[in-house]
């Protein structure tokens, strides 16, 4: 198998389309399994689309080196290529000094070769200068080709690709054109995840036009010559066997309205001897089962249709007192409160408008709020459904749950905002709902536990 990682000299470089069109390229004659530098899940979702297999995400502040390792190997059992997609700037992390969260830390740990893609708009010499700082920057992340972007006309593409290639010594693979076609695209593909569907035919036409124009300005046979082979085990690596039959039913909230899941979680559910039941809180009955997960995803975006559906929110409540464990996150924890009240709609305008939710923690959710982004870091209480212990994670959210004064928290921050005053994930009986987003690999204990519980009180 090769394997490559695609980075960007800063947020908006353009990595983003040019990995998705290169999946979707690619997926057309080979399997290629993606992976996402850090915690996001719309890239996921997009990359999961283009190739056809679950992408994973790779994270250096939540997971420690083996178990990135054991990440990428189970995820790239089968397949032909791998494409990792950074974050932000190559350098970019959770630190000013050290990498930790970075994508080069990635690059490192898997020992993979880096193709820089670089927006040289209105720059041409200067292009080379920029990949020349990001090779010596550190010298253990190997640069092995370039993608030019925002590239304005011939003189611009031939000055560009002639200092790079003569001051840097590496090839440029493909100088992408300045397109508005590409630009609306891309820019319409928004911050909402991909999901089968409605969705799907205007995704593909999108991805189509952003795929034939990098399609026909990268040399492919480039891209894959700047792969590295890599021997990957064909053995599921031991922490996602199933060592166990299955004993404990979850059921797991998975629609429209929730489906930000890492892709890892659907593997060590059964590994836990979990089976997981998906449902629909907009459209189903709530199954049967021992234990219960509600991820995060946007349910301001479907307020009648949570609210409508009664029979799902009362059945919640209702397991919840009785004691069943539940597990909510962002989207979920915002669910599991009284009512969400929107403030102002998408485009900013003011609105007045709430639906009743779950009830289950006494309070609402408030929508705009402070736009919050970051890692997180904490301990949790004995009395959680996940049990004691340091976890890191991370959260990002708009909206602020405002809860009852006497609300019981599980986590102490001590990096990150959470609920209220440093503190996360909202306690009833053995209802968890949290800001805080966990990685289900880098928690594997915590889910581990969770699942033990469900199993005593099945």
């Amino acid at each position: 198998m090769k394997a490559v990682l695609i980075a960007g000299d800063r947020s908006g470089s353009g990595k983003t389309s040019i990995t998705l069109a290169l999946s979707a390229l690619l997926a057309q004659e080979k399997n290629v399994q993606t992976f996402k530098v850090g915690m996001d899940y719309i890239d996921p979702s997009y990359l999961t689309a283009a190739s056809g297999r679950p992408c994973r995400n790779l994270d250096s502040f939540t997971m420690d080196t083996a178990t990135i390792k054991n990440i990428f190997s189970n995820g790239c059992r089968g397949a032909d290529l791998a494409i990792v997609e950074g974050v932000r700037g190559l350098y970019e992390g959770a630190e000013a000094i050290g990498d930790t969260g970075s994508t080069a830390s990635i690059a490192k740990i898997l020992d993979l070769p880096v193709v820089l893609v670089v927006s040289a708009r209105s720059i041409t010499r200067s292009a080379a200068a920029i990949v020349r700082g990001f090779q010596t920057f550190d010298p253990k992340v190997r640069i092995a080709g370039v993608i030019l972007n925002n590239i304005k006309g011939d003189s611009h593409r031939e000055k560009a690709v002639a200092a790079t290639e003569h001051f840097c010594k590496i090839p440029v693979i493909g100088a992408i054109p300045r397109t508005g076609e590409m630009e609306l695209a891309m820019r319409h593909l928004g911050l909402v995840p991909f999901r089968e569907g409605a969705q799907n035919e205007e995704f593909r036409r999108r991805i189509e036009i952003v795929t034939q124009i990098i399609g026909d300005h990268v040399d492919l046979d480039r891209f894959r010559s700047s792969m590295k082979e890599c021997a990957v085990k064909k053995k599921t690596p031991e922490i996602f066997r199933r060592n166990t039959q299955a004993d404990v039913r979850i059921g797991l909230a998975l629609d429209e309205a929730f489906n930000f899941y890492y892709a890892d979680l659907f593997d060590l559910m059964p590994a836990l001897g979990a089976d997981v039941v998906p449902f629909s809180p907009i459209h189903d009955r709530l199954p049967e089962a021992d234990g219960y997960i509600i991820g995060g995803g946007y349910p301001e975006f479907f307020l009648p249709g949570l609210e409508a559906n009664e029979r799902v929110r009362s059945s919640l409540r209702e397991v919840s007192s009785n004691g069943t464990p539940v597990y909510a996150e962002c989207g979920g924890l915002m669910y599991l409160t009284d009512r969400i009240r929107i403030a102002k709609d998408r485009d900013g305008n003011a609105v007045e408008r709430s639906a009743e939710m779950c009830g289950i923690f006494s309070g609402e959710t408030r929508i705009p709020a402070r736009r919050v982004v970051s890692y997180v870091e904490g301990s949790g209480s004995r009395k959680s459904p996940f049990g004691a212990g340091r976890f890191r994670g991370h959260e990002f959210h708009y909206s602020d749950v405002v809860l009852a004064n006497d609300t019981e928290y599980a986590y102490r921050l001590s990096r990150g905002t959470g609920i209220r005053d440093n503190y996360d994930g909202a306690l009833f009986r053995n209802t968890l709902g949290s800001y805080t987003h966990l990685h289900p690999m880098a928690s594997r204990g915590m889910f581990a536990r969770f699942v033990d519980l469900c199993r005593k009180k099945a």
